[in-house]
């Protein structure tokens, strides 16, 4: 009860009352901020991706094909020695035109087969004295061929390396292989230092010059060295191709361009033999690769053939990361972007790409990488020509010349299609995985049942063994120039391509101890193949990604797991997970 001279009880209001309302006043409005005043972002260097985009798809193309093209020509060179190191049938030259079989059978001693079983044949290096039988010496006057396969004209048969000479041969073989092994590091070094575009035209010219000299060499001597010095030539071409192709192409064209340049060099390889056969001389068959390759040169005239961008964008971070953005900034306006002009007519100077070797020698994850590549690189093409010699040197009847040589060209073509088929669907490791796995099961096949297996089967499975070899061998260097950063690319595939070669050494090496220990060779390389197979398990997965241009970009390229399935293609609004 409240007292009458007392306020009255105000309940409390739930809002606040509002403020009364102020009289209006006229307040200049501010006009808004144009575009100039916004203060402009920080521009971002360039990435790799960016740098290739700006090319434009037309001149992208253009570049792929001129990098494409002197692999046709290039294939020549690397692949012409089987044709002019071909040794024919031979004996001794008797007195006289008629060379009857009775006056051979008279006249030629006979010898054993080197494998059991083998029934023998006239002797090659062998004679009767006098024609009486009962002393040998060997050949008194040269040699006489049985030219139904291979070149009229080899240096065999030119300079009779038979015999008591036949270990040049194998020595050319060897010092030719050396030279691509020299080759592959040098030029692969020197890639990465003064650039590709430098690197190709000193190893084109260092091709066309000692391709030239090796055509008109007078002696052995003389051809073997050229010979070297062609193959280190030539390796250059092909990996300062290789690297600018890929180089040159956004992450859905790498494979496409890289088959293609594969196709090219078979079709390369039977327009080689194809040649040959109409030409049957060596001079002419070794200055047709190298003759054509002197209209290569051109690529040096500025604005034909430019640098690669991912080496130039490198090359400008290690001297001003932000030049080329200020460069296209300012001249945005007056320039079309899809023609990327500036690399062609302006070649600024810059210096090499910056390399820290402490860097380097702490990036375990790229030394992994590296020689996992390497190791399965030795062993495919190792293993390869095991292959291609088991019928002669094991179990079975020889092929000829020409079969021989047309089933490695097809067995390389049917591997390059299975790539470009397969790569870009299940991955480079699985198929990496999968072609060394069939390379070593093809090996024990052979050495493990080849008392029980039929020539058809012994042909089948020997085929089978050489095409995953090569697949496996082309697919090494792809990898590795997909993972490996820019700042070491021409190096790194240039190692890889030093231990191909390593593994290629084997054949000559066999050749000269007459195929002796063949068995125990291909033992040796099937083991090796399996630990191979368990080795790729460890390397990461390079479909559909950028290239690597640091060496920090190559450390982040680490195995995936294998209990989890990654997607590639994620929507632009889906949720991130963490997991994948």
């Amino acid at each position: 009860m409240t007292s009458p001279d007392s306020p009255p009880l105000v309940s409390p209001s739930p809002c606040p009352a509002p403020p009364p309302s102020l009289p209006s006043s006229p307040v200049p409005s501010s006009p808004a901020p144009s575009s100039s005043s916004l203060p402009v972002p920080p521009s971002l260097p360039p990435t790799g991706e960016v740098m290739v985009l700006a090319l434009g798809r037309k001149k992208q193309k253009v570049l792929i094909a001129l990098s494409i093209l002197p692999t046709l020509f290039l294939a020549f060179l690397l692949s012409s020695d089987p044709l002019i190191t071909f040794s024919p049938p031979h004996h001794c030259r008797l007195p006289g035109y008629l060379m009857s079989p009775e006056l051979l059978n008279a006249s030629l001693p006979w010898e054993k087969g080197p494998r059991p079983g083998d029934d023998g044949s006239l002797s090659q290096c062998k004679q009767y004295v006098n024609g009486s039988q009962s002393a040998v010496e060997d050949c008194q006057d040269g040699w006489e061929y049985n030219m139904t396969e291979g070149l009229k004209n080899s240096i065999v048969i030119e300079w009779n390396l038979v015999c008591g000479q036949y270990w040049l041969v194998p020595v050319e073989e060897v010092c030719f292989i050396l030279g691509l092994l020299t080759g592959c590091l040098g030029l692969g070094y020197t890639a990465d230092r003064l650039g590709r575009s430098k690197t190709l035209l000193i190893s084109l010219t260092l091709s066309v010059v000692f391709g030239v000299l090796g055509c008109v060499s007078p002696y052995p001597s003389i051809f073997i060295v050229m010979r070297f010095c062609l193959a280190a030539g030539s390796a250059g071409v092909y990996l300062t191709l290789y690297i600018t192709r890929l180089e040159l192409c956004k992450p859905s064209l790498r494979l496409l361009a890289t088959v293609l340049a594969g196709l090219v060099n078979v079709v390369g390889e039977l327009l080689l033999l194809a040649f040959a056969m109409e030409c049957q001389s060596w001079r002419g068959l070794l200055g047709a690769g190298a003759a054509p390759l002197a209209l290569f040169l051109s690529y040096g005239v500025p604005g034909v053939f430019p640098e690669s961008p991912r080496w130039l964008l490198l090359s400008e971070r290690s001297t001003d990361m932000n030049s080329f953005s200020e460069r296209r900034n300012s001249n945005r306006d007056g320039r079309d972007d899809e023609s990327f002009t500036e690399l062609d007519s302006e070649p600024t100077p810059s210096s090499s790409p910056h390399l820290s070797f402490p860097e380097l020698f702490h990036s375990r994850n790229i030394w992994k990488n590296l020689c996992v590549l390497g190791f399965t690189s030795f062993i495919s093409h190792g293993i390869s020509h095991c292959y291609s010699s088991f019928r002669r040197d094991v179990r079975g009847k020889a092929l000829s010349f020409y079969w021989t040589y047309l089933l490695s060209v097809f067995a390389g073509g049917g591997a390059w299609l299975l790539l470009w088929a397969t790569v870009d669907r299940c991955g480079r490791r699985g198929i990496l995985l999968l072609s060394m796995t069939m390379t070593g099961l093809a090996s024990l096949i052979l050495l493990g049942l080849m008392n029980y297996l039929s020539e058809t089967a012994i042909t089948v499975f020997s085929v089978l063994g050489l095409f995953s070899s090569q697949a496996t061998a082309s697919l090494c260097v792809l990898f590795t120039a997909e993972i490996m950063p820019t700042i070491i690319r021409g190096s790194s595939v240039g190692a890889v391509l030093a231990l191909g070669c390593v593994g290629r050494l084997s054949s000559p090496l066999m050749d000269l101890r007459n195929h002796y220990g063949y068995f125990l060779h291909h033992v040796v390389y099937s083991s090796l193949a399996l630990l191979a197979v368990l080795s790729i398990l460890l390397l990461p997965e390079s479909k559909r990604k950028p290239l690597p241009q640091t060496l920090a970009d190559g450390e982040q390229y680490r195995r995936p797991p294998l209990g989890r399935r990654r997607r590639d293609n994620v929507p632009l609004l889906a949720t991130p997970n963490t997991e994948t």
